[in-house]
Parts: structure tokens; sequence; C-alpha cells
């Protein structure tokens, strides 16, 4: 077996035993719940081994590629608890991606085996000869009792070898591939032990006992929602509810009729349930807060949130490689503009220099994760196993026993400032600007709803400002008067040079938004 890390006391070694717990101490509550079905734990411990069964007779064995590309739905779940069980490699895909996209995953990982929805199985059909070594198209409709994939689980006997053959929880476990702003995805590379530790903690932390009916408003798809929401839920013995709507509409039904208690999100989300006028403050009375990740939260939204709802909205910091969460802020502390809270109790959050030396509070630097080295916790956190076959990358990013995150931030008494990515900053007539400074300037603009800033090149300055505005809805204001208020708040050099007013954003699974769409009017761009 591959060396392990410490293990949180009390807490399941793998993903494949995370039911183990909830199933002596409480197997008939609810723990997943979707449109169609809802599991106790004793079913989905049943379901998950039906599903062993079907997987091994599709010829998965230990270290084959498992992918899925589907809505929210029990069934992923229940297959993906199946591939842990038989030492798959599970490989989410997100289903907004486009075909010429899923396909690379699917090349990129050589997947067996692919479960989707009709959509994907329609438009990976002509391109199944680029894919060699995908040996099983099953289709698996969300909500659809009668998909293939539903019959041939509700058909199975179930199969427990796996608790006799053992799993190695620091195996490669799941391949997560980056939602990047540019640039061909990575294949992100988890074990077991990764993908359980984040819940353990919380279990003896405390940071989410009290929450017992959380929320998958984001795609399960992604590895770091299905780390946040199922994996950790079970630890504490809660439920589960998958849901298949991204609307405000939609999400708030879910909520009312559920009593959902929390769920993570993004900034997106949290706007356009502040906006909705169908969204009432009582369908999501039962939250006791709500998280968003994944880009900044703008003060102002966090703001028309807690005035509308009387809740908190909650942001946090992390990373596909971390996985999952790094920072999170508290509730009833105050949160600075651009914050995004203190390290989890057993991670060690520093900034570097480009050496790796260790810089003091309010210094920018590359932001840095590691195990804290002290306490009960003590060495139970490991970063990602590396890139899938790209060694020389992994070496990079695992450089020096830490993580380095390519992100930029500072630390101010233990509490997080995100900056932006290192790939981001603009250097314009060889001072540099960070895009996260000047678009937390703009978002400071009550009538601005999110803001995105990149660099353009410039004769002259080798790179210039660039600022593209989405407003709030039934405001107005000109993009001088914008660039003014910038002035107020930044020194002169980071100002936009140039600023536009655009409908929305286009953006990737995570709701960041993607930079490389951006264009600027024709007659906007310097001759």
């Amino acid at each position: 077996m591959t060396a392990l890390p410490g293990r949180v006391p009390g807490a399941p070694a793998s993903v494949a035993e995370v039911l183990d717990g909830p199933l002596a101490r409480c197997p008939d509550v609810e723990a997943l719940v979707g449109r169609e079905v809802r599991y106790s734990y004793r079913q989905l411990d049943e379901a998950a081994d039906r599903a062993v069964s079907v997987l091994a007779g599709l010829g998965v064995r230990r270290g084959d590629r498992v992918a899925a590309s589907m809505g929210n739905d029990p069934a992923l779940v229940v297959a993906f608890l199946a591939a842990m069980r038989l030492g798959a490699v599970w490989v989410g895909t997100n289903r907004a991606l486009a075909p010429v996209e899923k396909a690379y995953v699917l090349g990129h990982s050589r997947a067996k085996v692919l479960l989707c929805d009709t959509d994907t199985a329609a438009a990976m059909a002509p391109r199944r000869r680029e894919l060699p070594a995908l040996g099983e198209l099953v289709e698996c409709e969300a909500g659809a009792g009668t998909s293939a994939w539903a019959s041939m689980v509700e058909a199975a006997a179930p199969d427990r070898a796996w608790r006799r053959n053992g799993v190695d929880p620091a195996a490669p476990a799941a391949i997560a591939y980056t939602s990047g702003t540019t640039g061909a995805p990575k294949g992100v590379v988890h074990s077991q032990h990764n993908l359980v530790v984040v819940g353990a903690v919380n279990r003896v932390w405390g940071g989410w006992r009290a929450v017992r009916r959380q929320g998958a408003v984001l795609p399960l798809t992604i590895l770091n929602v299905m780390a946040l929401c199922p994996l950790l839920v079970f630890q504490l013995d809660g439920t589960c509810v998958c849901v298949d709507h991204r609307d405000a509409v939609g999400i708030a039904e879910w909520v009312r009729r559920e009593r959902i208690e929390s769920f993570s999100s993004v900034p997106t989300v949290v706007h356009d349930l502040v906006v909705s006028e169908e969204v009432r403050p009582a369908d999501l009375a039962s939250l006791s807060h709500i998280g968003a990740g994944g880009a900044l939260l703008a003060p102002s939204l966090a703001d028309a949130y807690r005035r509308r709802f009387g809740k908190e909205v909650l942001a946090g910091y992390g990373s596909t490689e971390a996985p999952s969460v790094v920072t999170v802020q508290s509730p009833g502390e105050p949160h600075p503009q651009g914050s995004v809270g203190r390290a989890m109790p057993h991670l060690s959050v520093t900034i570097r220099d480009g050496d790796g030396v260790v810089l003091s509070d309010g210094q920018e630097g590359e932001i840095c994760v590691a195990a804290i080295e002290h306490g009960p916790l003590a060495g139970v956190y490991s970063p990602f196993l590396g890139y899938w076959e790209d060694p020389d990358a992994s070496a990079r990013a695992l450089g020096g026993g830490v993580l380095h995150t390519g992100d930029l931030g500072h630390l101010e008494g233990g509490v997080l400032f995100f900056h932006g990515r290192r790939s981001e900053v603009i250097v314009r007539g060889g001072a540099k600007v960070s895009p996260a400074e000047v678009e937390a300037a703009l978002r400071a603009d009550g009538r601005v709803a999110d803001a995105a800033v990149v660099g353009r090149p410039d004769d002259r300055l080798g790179q210039e400002v660039v600022a593209f505005v989405q407003l709030v809805p039934g405001t107005s204001v000109s993009p001088d008067e914008l660039r003014a208020a910038c002035a107020e708040r930044l020194a002169r050099y980071k100002v936009p040079a140039r600023l536009h007013v655009v409908d929305g954003f286009e953006r990737n699974a995570m709701g960041k938004i993607q930079k490389s769409a951006l264009d600027e009017p024709a007659h906007a761009r310097p001759r």
C-alpha cells in the first residue's frame, strides 16, 4: 500500500468506508434525497453494493477510470460510492462542457466506462472511434428511474467482496479536471483519504455539525462538490439533497420543500436569489447560512442577501488541488472586504515569495497550503497526488513540501485575503496591477453586480488595464463615472484605461468568469 497520512480520530480511512459510521449509529436516518428517490443509510449502502456488481459486470477493475456526465441525482452518488468500493478511479465530467471538451477528458483519462445523460450519449456516439479505451457507454438520465443504469442497478445482486479485498486509501481514486480560465484542463488526482478528510475534520471540529440537511446545488460531477456535500454530510449523519435546478426559483423550491439548512454556491447563485422577484424570504427560512466560493463575493452582494433574507453568506477559498475548502469565514464575525476567512483547523496557510520564503503579514505572495505540524490534527492533511501523467507540473505544484496554488494573496492576523491568479497579474509600464484589486474597487460601487479586469497589449506600456462590468438590474452608470470612483480607491496607474458595460459574463462550471472570452468592441481598441 501507498504511504498514508495521519487519520482523523474516529474517521473513515476511505470513501469506501464512509457509510460505516452512520450505518452503526443511525441506519434508518435519511441519507440521500432526489426528485424520484429517497435513501436511508441502510438503503444507500445496499444500492452502492448493487452498483458495485454492475460496474464489475461492465469490466471495471481496480484502477480503471469510470467517468460520469449527468445532472444532480442520487444515481450519481450511488455510482461514485460503487467506484470507490471497487478501487476504481472516478472522473466527474460536467455536463455543461461542450462535446469536444468532454471528449478531451474521456480521452486524456482513458475512461473505460461513461455513465451519462441522453444528450451526452448522443454527442459522444460519433466520437467513439476517437476514444479507444471507452468500452461501455451507459445511459443514466437524472430523475429517470427507468434509465439503463437504474434498471441494471435495481436488478443486480449486492457485491460485498470489496470488504474482503480491501481498498488502498492513498491510491489514486479520482481525477478532477481543472475548470481553468485559460489553457487545456489538467487532471488533478486525489486519493480516497484526501476526499474524506474535510468531512472528518468537520466532524471533530464542529464547523458544520449543526447542519443536518445540506443541499447539493452545484454540479456533483465537480469533485470538490462531491467532497463538500455528500461525503461531508454522511460523516455528520445528515442528509444530502440533490438539487437538480440551478435557477433561483428552482433552488428556492428545493429549499422550501426539503427544509434545506445550508448549501455551497457561487456568487452568481447569490445574485440570482437576491434579484429574483419570485423568491420570497419565507422560501429560504430553513437556511442557517449559505456558502459562496469559486470567485470573490462582492460585499454589496453579501449585504443585499443579508438585508433581503436575514441570513449570512459565508465566503471561502479553495482549490481543486487542495482539495476543496482551504479557508472559511465564521458566522457572526466581521468579514473585511476581500477576505475569505481563516484556515481549516488541519491546514497551515502561508504566503511565500518566488523563492519559497514565507512572507510577513500584509505582504503579497503566493498562497501555499500544508498540514499543520502540531495538535491532534497534525499530519492528517495531504494535497493532491499530482497531475495525471504530467510529472513536471506535479513537481512544480508540490515543491518544497507544500501545495503551491498559483494564487496570490496576503494574510492579516490569520485571515486570508485573495488577490487573484498569479498568471493574471498585469504589468503596466513596469508596475504590477492585481486584477482582483481593481475588481474589488469596482464591486465596491453598489451599482456594480460583478466585474472582470484583464490586461491588453499596449505599444507604450506593455499592457493596459481594461475592465468589464455587469450592472445591478435597474441601475445605470457611465464608464467615466466608474473610472472616477475607482480613482478614489486606487493608485492612478491601476485605474482602468478602458471600461465596458456588459449584459453578463461567460462562466465556467464553478461560476468563474471566462476571461479568455472577454472581447472589446472593435471601435474601443487602440489603433
